[in-house]
């Protein structure tokens, strides 16, 4: 674990380095932690750098959370935007301070989500879209809360989107993750969207296929 920035965090370095390489960040969900989305690193591309970033709010016994999740007197949850657009703007800082640590390439930095992660993915990708490539999007969904206001005016032709849910998802909804694919036509982003017979969590042909479009051009 390194604990040298603003996020704790676990690298896996290239195994081919050149004057600046790739990144692909892994941010988890809610109640879990840097280890879990590391658990693909040995299986994806070697000439990346692959971060696994520790969310900041602790979530007993052994996990983390990017924002806190309540629940109202009849059962609704929902989430603490103020604390999401936080973690944004953290993880943003935390790109910052891995370009600045290691010889990273700032034209191909790549987010892989899952859950809050996702949804964070996507919050900071339309935030910031100069600054990031292409976005996985596993079992999340998009949040305009939590992007910086006036977004639908950026330009997002350089970034793509793989978004993917789980048609039996018993924590989010797959209705709510069918809402983002009429939302990224909108703002002509390149997408692509796929479900899969699982709950929450990622199919192993889901983990094929993202891997695929992480090495497409």
């Amino acid at each position: 674990m390194e604990t040298s920035l603003s996020i704790n965090y676990l690298i896996q370095e290239p195994k081919v380095k050149k004057d600046k390489n790739p990144l692909i960040l892994l941010l988890h969900g809610y109640g879990s932690n840097e280890e879990d989305l590391f658990s693909f690193a040995r299986e994806l591309p070697d000439h990346y750098y692959i971060v696994s970033a520790q969310a900041p709010y602790p979530v007993p016994p052994y996990g983390y959370a990017w924002y806190a999740i309540h629940f109202d007197a009849d059962a609704n949850k929902f989430s603490d935007d103020q604390q999401a657009i936080e973690s944004r703007d953290l993880i943003v800082q935390f790109i910052d301070e891995l370009q600045a640590k290691y010889p990273i390439d700032a034209q191909d930095i790549n987010l892989v989500g899952f859950s809050q992660g996702a949804i964070l993915s996507y919050a900071i990708a339309l935030s910031y879209p100069e600054k990031i490539n292409k976005v996985v999007a596993l079992s999340g969904y998009f949040n305009a809360n939590i992007i910086k206001a006036g977004f639908e005016d950026s330009d997002f032709s350089q970034l793509q989107v793989f978004a993917s849910h789980g048609t039996v998802d018993q924590v989010i909804p797959v209705d709510w993750a069918r809402r983002t694919s009429p939302i990224l036509d909108v703002l002509k982003i390149k997408h692509t969207y796929k479900e899969y017979p699982v709950g929450h969590g990622v199919h192993p042909l889901n983990f094929t296929d993202f891997k695929t479009f992480l090495l497409q051009e």
